[in-house]
């Protein structure tokens, strides 16, 4: 008779998030799958898990994967998990799962944190809808498309990334989506958890001099309609820009705040500037 594959969730930050049934779980499997074993290894010995580990992560081969149904199928309990929060989120485990169930094994949730729904929950953004939209690609075209593929989305959208590429992605985020009311979570539920709400030129700004650390996700707000924007038009977040120009403001900064809360971006607002000063050269 074959075993059974349990996806257990483990703690993002704080250990004391960790479920009587994660642990239980951990305990009555046969072996452990884990995403970093000398990552896993402290949180087992935290809980006095015995449980024998296998390395399972992104880079694993196809082999890798087939040993470990094979041995699930053989009659062994598997218990998938990754560095931290659930595993297949943006982490590995989707290809185990979905090679389990094509080989008729049962697969079993054991829910535990994860850091996008404990993000957004904090974020003060719009919950009713949204759209988790992970890692951001390395490469540039595929970041790219990608932003260019979500960029006209209504609903709330959330990314995950590392610090090392936080300051790249702001300011990619800025480039293509405009400049937006964001929320940028990290560290959660650690000692130093910290939630910024503010938008992606303030947020892209407020690192310029300071080095990211801890791991991040990014909530920024849903493209807006005009009936939402009490009908703002190109015209008038150009003409906004233009009384902001007037107070003494340069072009490029007018552009930048007047598109705050529209779903125009800063170079669209610019171009209409321009366009309703006869102007053609930047400033």
């Amino acid at each position: 008779m074959a075993g059974r594959l349990y996806v257990v969730g483990t703690p993002i930050g704080n250990l004391s998030d960790m479920s009587e049934r994660a642990v239980k779980a951990l305990e009555q499997a046969d072996f452990i799958a884990a995403e970093d074993t000398r990552v896993s290894a402290g949180l087992l010995a935290h809980f006095g898990i015995k449980t024998p580990m296998v390395s399972y992560h992104k880079f694993s081969t196809e082999q890798r994967e087939r040993e470990i149904v094979d041995r699930i199928l053989a009659g062994e309990n598997c218990a998938v998990i990754t560095d931290a929060g659930m595993p297949c989120i943006s982490d590995p485990g989707e290809q185990l799962v979905k090679l389990c169930r094509d080989c008729g094994v049962e697969v079993e949730s054991v829910p535990g944190p994860s850091a996008l729904i404990t993000a957004l929950s904090i974020s003060g953004m719009d919950t009713a809808r949204f759209s988790f939209e992970g890692f951001l690609s390395v490469t540039k075209k595929q970041r790219e498309r990608h932003l260019n593929e979500i960029k006209d989305m209504p609903h709330t959208l959330i990314f995950y990334e590392a610090p090392h590429k936080l300051k790249n992605t702001l300011n990619d985020l800025l480039e293509t989506l405009g400049d937006r009311p964001a929320a940028l979570c990290r560290e959660l539920t650690k000692l130093h958890e910290e939630v910024i709400r503010s938008t992606l030129s303030q947020l892209k700004e407020y690192y310029e001099d300071k080095t990211p650390r801890g791991e991040y996700v990014i909530i920024v707000q849903g493209r807006r309609g005009a009936a939402e924007r009490n009908e703002t038009t190109l015209a008038d977040a150009a003409l906004t820009a233009a009384k902001l120009v007037e107070q003494g403001e340069k072009p490029s900064d007018a552009c930048r705040k007047a598109a705050v809360g529209t779903p125009y971006k800063k170079s669209e607002i610019y171009k209409e500037y321009l366009k309703a000063h006869g102007e053609t050269e930047k400033d």
